[in-house]
């Protein structure tokens, strides 16, 4: 599910969950807790042919409201823990990260890019974004999370490079040991130093996300519509056809 590999002063995890990486209360509860853990840089990847290609929406379906909050809750729990790691965070973005699996690379500090789609699907399928997920978009990308967010579209690397959505492009062989050199150049830095700067980075962000903390209940509602239902239905279906 969640692979812990150590690169010396560096801990690479590797999502291996399924054929995509799909987001389960189960992988973001391992994440939330090897993040936590952790007092170490990290880089966080996928395997395969995707990073993440977001929430598993067959379990959302399946599981009903119950399951659909304890996801919502999950979600949030995982995305703080990576974006608030007080240690340097690299995405190593190895292929597709869409929808959840893009806002898990925008959690990081900077994102390496070497292949797959790339973007924030949520409203083509009419699930509306947790207030944790918003906030930290809008941190990430700035003037154009608007544009990458309603746009609910997917983009190829050197798109995303443009958008913000990368820092930078690397070969696929190139990707995993140029992370780690990043994570671990910036872990030399002074460690009370780069956590203090984080924090303030962040100030604004997570003071927007404490405000707003009981906002979510809209957004479960909005998961759980029976409109949404048949768009996700409709999703489903358009992916089984290909």
């Amino acid at each position: 599910m969640l692979v812990a590999e150590d690169r010396g002063d560096v801990v690479v995890l590797r999502i291996e969950h399924g054929r995509v990486g799909a987001l389960d209360v189960e992988l973001l509860d391992a994440l939330t807790e090897a993040v936590t853990a952790s007092d170490r840089a990290l880089v966080v990847t996928g395997s395969g042919s995707s990073f993440s290609a977001g929430v598993d929406l067959r379990r959302v379906l399946d599981g009903g409201r119950s399951y659909t909050e304890a996801l919502l809750t999950a979600l949030t729990r995982t995305f703080r823990a990576v974006f608030d790691h007080p240690r340097p965070t690299v995405a190593a973005v190895n292929g597709h990260a869409i929808a959840g699996g893009c806002v898990l690379a925008l959690t990081c500090d900077l994102r390496l890019v070497s292949g797959g789609r790339i973007g924030l699907t949520e409203l083509a399928v009419g699930v509306p974004f947790p207030t944790a997920a918003l906030e930290i978009v809008r941190h990430a990308l700035g003037p154009r999370a608007g544009r990458v967010l309603l746009g609910a579209g997917t983009v190829d690397p050197e798109r995303a490079l443009a958008l913000g959505v990368a820092d930078e492009l690397t070969g696929p062989d190139e990707l995993l040991p140029r992370a780690v050199a990043l994570a671990g150049e910036l872990a030399a830095r002074s460690p009370g130093s780069y956590r203090l700067a984080k924090a303030a980075l962040h100030r604004p962000a997570d003071a927007a996300i404490e405000a707003a903390a009981g906002d979510d209940a809209a957004v479960v509602g909005g998961w759980t519509a029976e409109d949404t239902r048949r768009r996700i239905e409709a999703a489903l279906a358009a992916l089984t056809r290909r």
